[in-house]
């Protein structure tokens, strides 16, 4: 068997690329797809302390997963270190391989409650959630944060040391603050100081667009894995190293399917159709389609027509493919 690439705790993670836990897109269908094309391990969609504890009829939705995605992490988030201790004793039941603390997430729903990238004021708070977490529960800890609030409290080092110094496993790291939220460019430089402060592994995040920028992180960084959001949307295939521009008309044909398939089976006939137009948006983007065709897409009802749509955008994507007229 191949050498682990790093190690959260006692887990084995095999691979450099992750897709990132993104609400409402790393749900069990994409998760399993992308784990098939290379991604190492899965994060589940972030899920609140409260509703775990209070049993939300959505939760079981969120948490369900496949044995072949292991490692799984299941993602929380809250402000209260007892709520997320009450919550992680709960989700451990379903065992999982990790339970990680979300301090990423820049929703003012979110951070205006303190959660998310909210906890990244309180670093004293986020010490005191990640003692707790570690001597309670017998799998790894780990912690997705930012680099600070705003420019004028990048504490990114002080909350690293702040999760390592209290048995954190690992830290996934978004090269932006949360005033930042998806603007600008991600700080890689900031990336490579935590990695080289700490001797837990580190997994960088941010402006993962193209194949090559994965080993142009780590080279950069150091860090011990890629996480890849926004850049994965679309194209799945970045898991396997491979640019979107690398991919027929027929892989993406297949893939569209096979998601879609996975899509109907997890939500049903109509939602999972609704609930997949937002990846068919960005799957057919790099074709020249007319907004007329877009619409076509984005408003069909029925899974069978959809599926022709599918069909014929094979068929229209050669066209455009071998008439040199395919947007990338």
């Amino acid at each position: 068997m191949n050498k682990p690439n790093f190690h959260v705790g006692s887990v084995s993670v095999y691979g450099r690329t992750i897709l990132s836990p993104m609400d409402g897109f790393s749900d069990q269908p994409f998760r399993s797809l992308a784990r098939r094309l290379g991604s190492a391990m899965s994060y589940t969609e972030f899920v609140n302390a409260m509703d775990v504890i209070s049993g939300h009829p959505r939760l079981e939705e969120r948490l369900r997963f496949l044995e072949e995605e292991r490692p799984v992490a299941f993602q929380i988030f809250d402000d209260d270190p007892d709520r997320l201790l009450r919550a992680a004793l709960v989700l451990r039941k379903r065992n999982p391989d990790i339970i990680d603390v979300n301090m990423g997430c820049s929703a003012k729903t979110v951070t205006g409650r303190g959660a998310g990238a909210g906890l990244l004021r309180d670093p004293q708070r986020i010490a005191e959630i990640f003692k707790s977490l570690t001597m309670e529960l017998d799998i790894p800890i780990t912690g997705k944060i930012r680099l600070g609030w705003d420019d004028e409290n990048l504490n990114y080092l002080e909350v690293a040391h702040a999760i390592e110094n209290n048995g954190g496993s690992l830290i996934a790291v978004h090269g932006r603050t949360k005033q930042q939220a998806y603007r600008g460019e991600a700080n890689w430089s900031a990336i490579a100081e935590i990695k080289a402060a700490v001797n837990i592994p580190v997994i960088g995040n941010g402006d993962i667009r193209k194949a090559a920028d994965i080993q142009r992180m780590q080279d950069f960084t150091g860090c011990d894995a890629v996480m890849i959001g926004r850049g994965a949307i679309g194209n799945p295939w970045i898991f396997s190293e491979i640019d979107r521009e690398q991919v027929s008309v027929e892989q993406v044909r297949e893939t569209m399917l096979a998601h879609l398939g996975k899509m109907l089976e997890f939500y049903g006939l109509e939602r999972g159709l609704i609930l997949f137009r937002k990846h068919a948006s960005r799957y057919i983007s790099a074709y020249g389609l007319t907004a007329d065709q877009r619409e076509k897409y984005l408003t069909s009802q029925r899974p069978d027509e959809f599926i022709s749509l599918v069909e014929s955008l094979a068929a229209d994507g050669r066209e455009l493919m071998a008439s040199g007229l395919a947007l990338n």
